[in-house]
Formats: structure tokens, C-alpha cells, sequence
């Protein structure tokens, strides 16, 4: 097996990570920041949306079993890829839509999929998610991570990351681990 890593930054991250965590043939998920100035930030520093960072899941997966394809299109599934810097009540520009590559074809595949969405007019409005190469990631504090298996029934879990596995396991139940 030869794993590979993706980088994607689809509003807060809790309900990002809770979606993937699902998925078959992806072996870990963690919680992060990228693509910002900040070295080591804090959660408190990246909500104030002053260091650039993004609050993303850096996934581990092997393409045997789930495809890079699979995956993006899982992303552009479970969250809104037309808001500039904003996902449902979260807003600013750490909640940005984002795909950070770390391989050729993960950013030919990204943008295949991004024009091919485009043309469709598969969201009614224009795609605004970034398709950059990964950059200045730093884990999320140990709290953040597994946040929504640890806390189901915390408000925000229950309200916004609990639908989101709903929607994943729906729309894509034979990528879903058992």
C-alpha cells in the first residue's frame, strides 16, 4: 500500500472530519491549519481570521480503495463550494472552500472535476473553492480531533455535522466503511 495525502478545507472542521472518518479507505483524518502565515496557531489566533490559516482535515488514504475523484466529490457533496469565506453560520476566511494538493495529480484531477461541475452549472453559482498546493499545515489542538465521536450530542454537532454523515452515507453508501 502506498498511501497518499489531500488536504481539504470545507467550512469548520469538526463536520468535515466527521464525514470523512466514514469513508472506506481512508485511513486517518486529523484536524488542522493551512494555508496561512501563522506558525503553530491557535484556534483562538485562526478565529479571528487574522493569520490566513484555514481550518482543514488533512486526510490519509489509499487510492485502492478510495479514489482522490471519489473523494473531491464527496467534498463538494457535503458542503457549499460557492461561498466565499463563509459555510452555512460560520463565516470569515477561515472557513474558506479549499483543495490542498500534495501531488500533480491530485491537482489535474481537483480541477478536471471543478470544470467539469462548472460547466454542468451543478450548483447554480460560480465555484469559489481554492485549488492550491498544500502549505503551512499545523495540527488542530487535541481537543478538535475526533471532536463529533467524542461529542454527538453536542448542539453543533446534532445541527450541522451530524447531517452532513447523513447526506455522505446516502449519496455515497458503497464508500461508506461498515
Amino acid at each position: 500500500m502506498n498511501p497518499s495525502t489531500l488536504v481539504l478545507g470545507g467550512g469548520c472542521f469538526w463536520c468535515t472530519e466527521s464525514v470523512y472518518k466514514a469513508v472506506r479507505g481512508v485511513l486517518d483524518v486529523e484536524s488542522g491549519y493551512s494555508n496561512g502565515q501563522a506558525a503553530q496557531p491557535s484556534y483562538e489566533a485562526v478565529c479571528t481570521g487574522r493569520t490566513g490559516c484555514n481550518e482543514v482535515v488533512r486526510l490519509v488514504y489509499d487510492p485502492a480503495q478510495v479514489s482522490t475523484r471519489q473523494l473531491l466529490e464527496i467534498f463538494f457533496v457535503v458542503h457549499d463550494p460557492t461561498t466565499l469565506n463563509r459555510q452555512g453560520n460560520d463565516v470569515g476566511t477561515q472557513y474558506r472552500s479549499g483543495i490542498y494538493f500534495t501531488t500533480e495529480e491530485q491537482r489535474a484531477t481537483a480541477q478536471a472535476l471543478i470544470d467539469e461541475l462548472t460547466a454542468d452549472n451543478a450548483f447554480g453559482a460560480p465555484i469559489v473553492t481554492e485549488l492550491l498546493p498544500l502549505a503551512n499545515y499545523w495540527p488542530a489542538e487535541d481537543y478538535h480531533q475526533d471532536f463529533f465521536e467524542r461529542n454527538p450530542y453536542q448542539g453543533y454537532c446534532m445541527a450541522v455535522a451530524a447531517p452532513k454523515v447523513a447526506k455522505f452515507r446516502k449519496t455515497f453508501a458503497a464508500l461508506a466503511k461498515d
